[in-house]
């Protein structure tokens, strides 16, 4: 018995106000704006990372808010979510970009549908126009003249995803919010005020709690709350196309949307790279992102029609997939469960990245009707400092970096021109980067046309060296993602 109980004090944590579980868009962007609160905020992620599951996999649209049907939680949130990402990436610094959005019209049916994706998005206090073929090769012109009109938005954006998620968990960092990755939630237990949420290895004590869960956002609720919804995974694959076809498209561009889905979208990322995708097809397993030819094939063929000026396939360099968690009623659920102090972030599909900061507001509103005591954390600080970003320096700031820090001087990935400054740099913010996912997310090494052929055991080196960790703990995505497993030879000769 005695050894139990020091088993007990050494795996329990100390207790938090609020304990958030899931570190995708949404988990992040609570842990931040809750930080703005003299509280004690925990985060639990089950991933090796933060934004490793449905976040990740996003387009990175910033969706104007015209199409969320108007009532609905979605609209509600769309204008304010959008408004933010500018106030946001002057303090975070994750970069965004407004190219505005256009969704095409190829006949006169198609043009009814936008007069009242129009009127939904005025009743959302969105503003749009419907303009011309001419018009609309002033925006882009590699549109084609198959097209007779569209519907357009100059406020969508776009941002990538993972850099938003990261950024806003850096700062959260900054601002004393612990971050415990590797942790998947077991069990959940309340007695009387105080939740006991269990992972394999580990307790936390909390006096609220927040689910951001994602796919597994019903699984969590049911541990501890009688849950009436279902998350249905909705799977998204997509294509990405080296940055040299990035010419051929400016704006997001989508088709008329149809009953089932938005359709599949053109858009240039963040970095310059075309996303092709992506479709909408309904799953059972939660962990399924593998893709396929066939269906990506057929992804390929829904944008034909869009451009005057092709894509060329030839310089897809990668392809991925993404689940959005959906239910039956198509509407996110941000609530306080039947449990008291238990509050559901839960249903959160498209455009949940454009919202996923004014969610957070509301969770802080949910909270506080709950008896969260709310006062002020004077000691705040808003701004994050972005990355080194060499490609957009003069040679005189990169000349004054090199001799301040040499490492800057040397070239890690050829592909991209990431230097190793920038990777040390990245490794050391807040969160423990032992992937090259984590390395190739935040700094480009990898993502370039070799896909890391190149820089891959050198990234690997670099993070070995900078957390004093084995060559076999450094892995591709975590997991059981090994490179290395030992060596060869005992003698060390191979």
């Amino acid at each position: 018995m005695l050894f139990f109980c020091i088993y007990k004090e050494e795996n329990m944590k100390e207790m938090y106000d609020v304990l958030i579980i899931g570190a995708g868009v949404v988990g992040c962007s609570a842990a931040r704006e809750l930080s703005k609160y003299d509280l004690n905020i925990g985060v639990l992620e089950r991933r090796e990372d933060v934004s490793c599951g449905t976040s990740k996999a996003n387009s990175g649209m910033i969706h104007g808010g015209y199409d969320a049907t108007h009532g609905t939680i979605k609209a509600k949130l769309s204008k304010r979510g959008n408004e933010l990402f500018t106030i946001l990436d002057n303090e975070l610094h994750f970069g965004h970009t407004r190219c505005g959005s256009l969704v095409l019209a190829f006949d006169e049916e198609d043009i009814e549908t936008l007069k009242g994706l129009q009127e939904n998005g005025n009743k959302n206090g969105v503003e749009t126009e419907i303009i011309d073929i001419d018009r609309i090769h002033e925006i882009e012109p590699n549109i084609s003249n198959e097209v007779i009109a569209a519907l357009y938005c100059k406020t969508a954006g776009i941002a990538m995803p993972f850099q938003y998620c990261v950024a806003l968990a850096e700062n959260a960092i900054t601002n004393g919010v612990e971050f415990n990755l590797n942790e998947e939630v077991t069990d959940i237990t309340k007695e009387g005020d105080v939740f006991t949420v269990k992972t394999k290895d580990n307790e936390y004590k909390a006096r609220y709690v927040i689910n951001a869960a994602g796919v597994y956002a019903d699984k969590i609720s049911s541990m501890i709350a009688e849950t009436n919804f279902k998350i249905t995974p909705r799977k998204g694959e997509y294509m990405l196309l080296d940055s040299c076809e990035s010419s051929k498209v400016h704006p997001v561009i989508f088709p008329t949307p149809k009953a089932h889905s938005k359709g599949i979208a053109l858009t240039q990322s963040q970095d310059g790279n075309i996303l092709v995708g992506p479709n909408a097809e309904y799953i059972d397993d939660k962990e399924d992102v593998s893709t396929d030819s066939k269906t990506l094939d057929e992804v390929w063929a829904q944008t034909e029609r869009f451009l005057i000026n092709k894509l060329d396939k030839s310089k897809v360099i990668t392809q991925f997939a993404g689940l959005r968690a959906t239910t039956d009623t198509q509407d996110f659920i941000i609530e306080e469960s039947s449990t008291k102090g238990f509050i559901n972030a839960a249903a959160i599909q498209s455009p949940g990245f454009t919202v996923s900061y004014a969610i957070a507001e509301m969770l802080v509103d949910i909270l506080k009707e709950a008896g969260l005591e709310l006062s002020e954390n004077k000691d705040f600080d808003p701004n994050r400092r972005g990355y080194v970003d060499m490609e957009n320096m003069s040679k005189e700031e990169i000349n004054e970096l090199i001799k301040k820090d040499p490492r800057f001087a040397r070239v890690i990935c050829r592909c991209e021109t990431i230097t190793e400054g920038q990777i040390v740099d990245v490794l050391h913010r807040g969160i423990k980067v032992t992937t090259l996912d984590g390395v190739k997310r935040r700094m480009r090494a990898g993502m370039g046309r070799c896909q890391g052929g190149f820089c891959s055991p050198r990234v690997m080196e670099i993070i070995k060296r900078e957390y004093d960790m084995n060559y076999e703990d450094v892995t591709k995505k975590g997991e059981e993602s090994y490179i290395l497993t030992g060596k060869l030879n005992k003698g060390g000769n191979n």
